[in-house]
């Protein structure tokens, strides 16, 4: 059997790691950072975030194109560099305006660099280790998103400084450059540019029924990340409990890793998907049905190990249905995916919070979350069988 864990492979996922915790390290404080320096309200907090994800968005179908269709480590460190460097602008920025603009602008390089990081991370794995490689690649998010958070917040309560974590999140990221620097990716046949562009050159619309089924499961975690906190004060007493609901997610999503890492290994991505799915549904409607400590963290637990089993599936189910040259390109569908479903469920999310509750918005979670595993069994795992170029 070929080596999972080569020289490469470490270095990519180490990188991944450094993007994610410089992200995340800021990601808690910035409302607050808005409030206390700039007196933003919370409207205009709201917006000022909200460009960093938009941006992101609009920038990742060209980041699949631009992956594939150029020297992919140059591309990499291109945005990984330019990722890096945006840190130095929230330094740099003394007015509200200029750290908006700082912030919008930076989420290009970060839709970019998770787009061409992930596919170089496919580049370097063993073809017979690849569906096992990706999942386990998955978890250097995790622990990304366990770890900063806390980290931030104990250095903030110690120091009171952003400027401390905006120099801390600008190493770090720095450090993910070096590193990814050091990456040897061998030659490999770039998407041919003589083409006439056409949608499947930004979306991989071999895949559409894939992607569009993962809008679903983003939707539904849309709405649990972004009204937890809320939900969990108002409506069942728990305040506090946001980061010990976020820390369990992640040991779900890290020992998912561990419970379906052979059935990656054997290219039974159909079982990994389905297995995932109904635990994720077990997970959404405890969260609303049972509202109360177990009910609430004991879904944080089952999401996180569903969604660890879902997200590797249905992002190597989408590689297997692309070309070799393709790779950026479904990469980039699948995140676009989930991106559109998280933004819808933010936005549908507070507008029946505000007329019908916040029960109401979690009902409806449980309700989208069943309609997507429904449409997988009735279609999308037939569709993808039909349509994978290959499969392990």
């Amino acid at each position: 059997m070929e080596r999972l864990w080569n020289r490469n492979y470490i270095k990519v996922m180490t990188a991944n790691f450094s993007l994610f915790f410089a992200f995340y390290l800021l990601t808690p404080l910035l409302p607050l950072y808005l409030y206390d320096t700039f007196g933003a309200s919370k409207d205009l907090i709201g917006l000022v975030l909200s460009g960093y994800t938009i941006t992101a968005l609009l920038v990742r179908p060209f980041s699949g194109y631009v992956v594939d269709s150029f020297p992919r480590k140059q591309v990499l460190l291109i945005a990984f560099g330019l990722f890096a460097v945006f840190f130095a602008g929230y330094l740099a920025a003394s007015s509200l305006l200029l750290f908006t603009i700082v912030r919008t602008l930076h989420g290009g390089p970060f839709g970019a660099a998770t787009v061409a990081n992930s596919t170089v991370a496919i580049d370097v794995l063993p073809s017979s280790r690849r569906n096992e490689g990706i999942g386990y690649y998955g978890l250097s998010n995790n622990l990304a998103m366990a770890t900063s958070p806390s980290f931030a917040i104990a250095i903030y309560t110690q120091t009171h400084s952003f400027q401390l974590l905006f120099w801390l999140a600008l190493l770090i990221a720095t450090f993910g450059f070096i590193v990814n620097s050091t990456v040897t990716i061998e030659a490999r046949q770039t998407m041919n540019n003589r083409r006439a562009l056409s949608m499947d050159r930004f979306f991989l619309k071999r895949g559409w029924l894939i992607g569009f089924n993962m809008v679903f499961f983003g939707f539904c975690f849309g709405v649990l990340s972004n009204y937890l906190a809320i939900y969990g004060r108002q409506v069942m007493g728990i305040t506090g409990g946001t980061g010990t609901w976020f820390m369990l997610c992640a040991v779900g999503l890290m020992l998912s890793r561990l419970q379906g890492g052979k059935a990656l290994r054997q290219g039974r991505l159909t079982h990994n998907a389905s297995e995932g799915m109904v635990i994720s549904l077990i997970g959404y409607t405890l969260f609303v049905a049972f509202p109360n400590s177990i009910g609430y963290y004991g879904s944080a637990l089952l999401i996180g190990l569903g969604n660890g089993h879902l997200w590797p599936a249905f992002q190597n189910m989408m590689i297997s249905m692309a070309h070799h040259n393709e790779r950026g390109t479904a990469n980039s569908t699948i995140l676009i995916s989930w991106d559109v479903g998280m933004g819808l469920g933010i936005l549908a999310g507070g507008i029946i919070a505000e007329h019908f509750g916040y029960t109401a918005a979690f009902w409806t979670v449980a309700a989208v979350n069943l309609t997507g595993v429904a449409l997988y069994f009735v279609r999308s795992r037939q569709f993808y069988l039909d349509n994978a170029i290959e499969r392990n």
